[in-house]
This record gives structure tokens, sequence and C-alpha cells, in this order.
């Protein structure tokens, strides 16, 4: 990994393999030993370490790290670091119903978490009303089941919009729900361009990570562009989108790739705002990222570093971005779901703790820690809880932020960076050559080379060659039966009543004539958002609204047409 060594170090460090390395390994091999547990050490994106890391001679500090919350903001986007304010501490949250959902917010604020993070069902994900034939044994099972405004109100109730900062776990029915927070932050008497949150809104990584999309590709982008020009006039402090890595390492990508694709699915977001005439300076300071966090601590923490870096280049060199703000990589980091294991599942707290501390490392802005028992179910307070207080630790017991990117200078950890940039370049520029993002969605590419890496993954977990304790090694006989957190299955009756109720006591007509404007929107031009808030306002239902729009812009097939 070391490009160039001074000539004394060089020499040094050929005096030191030829005599203690050599000597060493020779005497191993003497007795029939291996001097070294394993042939490669390599990372998940196929990096072989050296053997020690050593200093690059050609290493520029100014262009390759700079300062903090200076160009290229390797070392994070803000100058004082986690010293004048730790990341949010944002745990993400939702199941069963909007009350169920409502008691564990407050008891997770009363517990110190700083930021709120929604955790949608499969229903609500995909504009679906819960009373809908398709949405059987699915109501209320991976978040909160949310049909309508009257839903959201329940909610968020006893939380004042304009106080907290909420993150929303939404893609394809992003701007339906951003309509339903701005009405109830409204009703509330907030004022809207205050607001402080995100909405995921990335349906690019839906095709080839998660299948939860709605409409086709090209309506589903433009329902993000006019979440853009929305946001952009109406809600400045809010952020349009958080594009996402999180997923697509969740479905088996390296970490290199994880960049890579996330990076390359910006791009397509930025140019398809350029393209619509918004000025990037604009609104590229909205923009944010959400990322894995997984075992590999030294290699999560480069990865950080090196996404920081080279999007800054992006945005300076590719969209002549003036705005410092424009070039910064906010992003939001979710420990790894998919590392977690039901066999001696108190091990995941280990695991979180130590993909926590990778990325307050790599600098996040902010910071969901999974549970304990989430390989089993969705988790029980008392693991959200420990989720919580793993965070808390970090920050203020262990004093991860007393100086900001403390590997920064690290020999390893540089030569780690600097690769893992350069392979993601590599690929952003195989995408280019695909004619960007949007094309290596369509053709099927980006999702190739993710089953490609899962398989990859999954068998050398399978023979042996990745260590997964409790799986692969340190195995023991164990009935594991924690308490975990159940959803009552009568939920979809209840919903249904409650839905029945809501469509019996509104303004019908008021409805009828707002899901009118909704669909004259998506039959021509005009910003969607607009007729949707009306609807919203209206207690129309997710369902309704997405349906009107499906009856223009079809229904997604196959992942795209």
């Amino acid at each position: 990994m070391t490009k160039k060594l001074d000539p004394k170090i060089a020499e040094a460090f050929k005096a030191w393999e030829d005599k203690i390395l050599g000597a060493m390994i020779k005497r191993a091999e003497s007795k029939g030993r291996k001097a070294e547990t394993r042939e490669s050490f390599a990372t998940t994106s196929g990096i072989e370490p050296d053997r020690v890391a050593l200093p690059d001679a050609g290493f520029d500090y100014v262009s390759k790290l700079g300062f903090p919350g200076t160009y290229p903001f390797t070392r994070g986007v803000q100058p004082t670091g986690y010293r004048g304010r730790f990341w949010t501490m944002r745990q993400y949250a939702g199941f069963g119903t909007a009350k169920d959902t409502n008691e564990r917010y407050h008891a997770l604020l009363n517990a110190g978490q700083t930021g709120l993070s929604v955790a949608f069902d499969l229903p609500t994900q995909q504009g679906y009303d819960s009373d809908d034939p398709i949405s059987a044994g699915e109501v209320g099972k991976v978040g909160v089941s949310i049909s309508s405004l009257a839903d959201v109100e329940i909610l968020f109730d006893g939380i004042e919009l304009a106080k907290v900062s909420t993150s929303m776990t939404i893609n394809a029915t992003a701007a339906v729900l951003l309509a339903m927070y701005a009405a109830l932050a409204k009703k509330q008497g907030a004022d809207i361009s205050k607001l402080a949150g995100t909405i995921q809104n990335d349906v690019l990584k839906e095709y080839v990570a998660r299948h939860t999309d709605r409409f086709p590709l090209v309506p589903a982008m433009r329902l993000i562009r006019d979440t853009f020009e929305f946001c952009a006039k109406e809600m400045p402090k809010w952020n349009m989108i958080s594009i996402s890595g999180y997923h697509i390492r969740e479905a088996g990508s390296t970490a290199a790739q994880e960049v890579a694709f996330t990076l390359a699915n910006g791009i397509a977001y930025v140019q398809m705002a350029i393209d619509a005439g918004m000025d990037v300076d604009a609104f590229a300071g909205r923009l944010s990222f959400f990322f894995g966090a997984h075992n590999h601590l030294f290699e999560e923490a480069a990865k950080f570093r090196a996404a920081r870096r080279l999007w800054a280049r992006i945005m300076k060199e590719r969209f002549n971005a003036k705005k410092p703000r424009s070039m910064m990589l906010r992003f939001h980091t979710q420990t790894a779901g998919c590392t977690l294991t039901a066999q001696q599942y108190n091990n995941n707290v280990v695991r979180v703790a130590m993909q926590a501390l990778a990325a307050a490392l790599g600098g996040t802005n902010s910071l969901h820690t999974n549970s304990r028992d989430e390989a089993l179910a969705l988790p029980t307070e008392q693991s959200v809880m420990i989720a919580l207080r793993t965070q808390q630790l970090l920050a203020e017991e262990n004093r991860v932020g007393d100086s900001i990117d403390p590997l920064g200078g690290s020999y390893y950890v540089e030569a780690l960076t600097d690769e893992i940039e350069e392979k993601a370049e590599e690929l952003i520029s195989k995408i280019d050559d695909m004619g960007g993002a949007v094309e290596a969605v369509k053709s099927g590419w980006m999702e190739m080379e993710i089953r490609r890496s899962a398989f990859e993954y999954q068998r050398a977990i399978e023979s042996s060659d990745i260590t997964v304790i409790g799986v692969n090694k340190f195995t023991v006989d164990e009935d594991v039966r924690p308490d975990i957190l159940r959803v009552d299955p009568a939920i979809q009756k209840s919903r249904t009543e409650e839905l029945k109720k809501l469509k019996t006591e509104r303004d019908n007509a008021a409805v009828e004539k707002a899901l009118a404007e909704v669909k004259a929107a998506a039959e021509g031009t005009d910003n969607l958002m607009p007729p949707i808030i009306k609807a919203v306002e209206a207690y129309a239902t997710i369902g309704e609204i997405c349906s009107t729009l499906a009856d223009i812009f079809g229904e997604s097939r196959n992942g795209i047409a």
C-alpha cells in the first residue's frame, strides 16, 4: 500500500525485513509452523495491507487532508469536530401503531436521545393504506403504520417539531410523508422554513438494494426533483435527500462499492437538479448521505474520510460549486444490521460498540446504534436503551471526540483512505462511461455487482475465511429464547377500523377535489408538492394519493419500468 518511502526509512526497513522478520519466519518454518495466521489479510474491498504501515514520503498533507472544516474536508466538516457538540444520537424507531411508536419516542428522548428517526412499515413505504389487501401481514411489522395526517398527529403527540430534528427513512413515498410532516408542523404553529430534519428520498438505491419502489424510475426521479425545488424554497433548513449507501452495503457491497455507488447516485441527483434549472449552490448544502459501519474498524473509519474527500472534489471540479457547504459530505451512520447474529446474540452489543467507534473516529454527523436482538425481531425497549447508552459511553466516558480526526496521520489509515478513494473513483469512472448512475441502475449492472460481492462474502463465511464468532468459530449449543418484541397481528383490523372512521368523518368532497389537483399536476409539469400538501391537509390517505399518482405514472415492474 505504501507508495514512496524516504531513502533512510527504506534502507532501515529492508534491514528489518532481512534480519528480524526473515529470521523469525525461518525459525517458524523450521519447526513446521507458519509465522502468520493467514495467507491474506485483505479488507472487504480487497485491499491487502502492508505488514507494517510506513510513512509515504510523497504524502501532501494540505491537498490530502487540510484542516477540519476546510476543503477537502477529509478531517471533518466542523472546525471543532465533536469538541463543540457530539454527533446527533438518532435511534431509528418505529413499530406497530403511531401510539406505540410515540411512547417509544418519549422514552428515548427522556433517556437523552438528541434526534428522532422514523421507521415505517412496508405498506407505508410503498404507498398502500393499512386496510389494503396487499398490506396483509405487514402492517406495523418493520416500522410504524402511517396512512394519514391523523396518524402523524398521534406519532408526534407531545413533541414540538420546531424543537427536534427528525429523520424519516422513506423513499418512494417521501413526498407524501414530507407533506404530512410539514402539515403537522403548521398545525402546531411552527414556521416550516425553520424545521430541521431529513427525508431519505433516494429511489435509485431502492431499485438495486431494497426494492420498496412504487413508481417507474422516470416519474420517481420527478418526485425527487419536486421535493428538491420545494425544500429549497419553503424548507431551506431541511435535508431534502439522504443519499444512501447503507442499504447498498446491507445488500452485500464492499466498502469501496458503497462509496462509489452512493456518490454516483449523488452525482445523478445533482445533475438532475441542475438540468431543472437549479443553481448548485442553492441546494447542494442540503444534500446529506447515509452510510453503514461494519466490522473492519480501520477500513470503515477510512471509508468515511475517503467519501468526504472524494465528494468535495466532485462538487468543486465537476459541478463548479463555490460555497464550501456545497462541497461538504454530511452523513448519518447506522451500525450494520447484516452483521448481527441470532447465535450468541449478546455478542452483538460488542459488534455494535466497535462499529459505532468506527463511525465516531470517521467523523459521522449523526449515528444510530443497532440493538442486540435485531437478528431476531424488532428490538425491545431494554435493548434499545443499551444501544443508546453505547453512544453515550463512547462520547462521555471514552471521550473519542476530544481530538478531531484522531486517526489522521496514521500510516495505515491514510493508506486505506487513499486506496478506498482510488477504488471508488475507478468505479465512478466506469459508471460515467455507461452514461451515469441512472443507466447503471437501468441496465442491472449496479445490482449485479452488489450481488457478486454478497456471494463472495457469504462464501468466505462458509469456508471460514472470514470469522463470525458464534457462527463458524467458538460456537456453543444454546437455546435462544430471549424476550422479543412481538407486533400484534390484530393491528391490521384495528387500523382498518380507524381508517373507516376517518373516511366517514372527514370532508370527502374536499378530499376528492384535492386528489383531482394531484392528478392534474401529475399529468402536467407543475411541482407536485403543493397539491400533495393540500390533499394531506384534507386527510387524504397515503394510499389514495399514491394510487392517484400511479394512475398517471404507472406502477414499477421488475424494479425499474
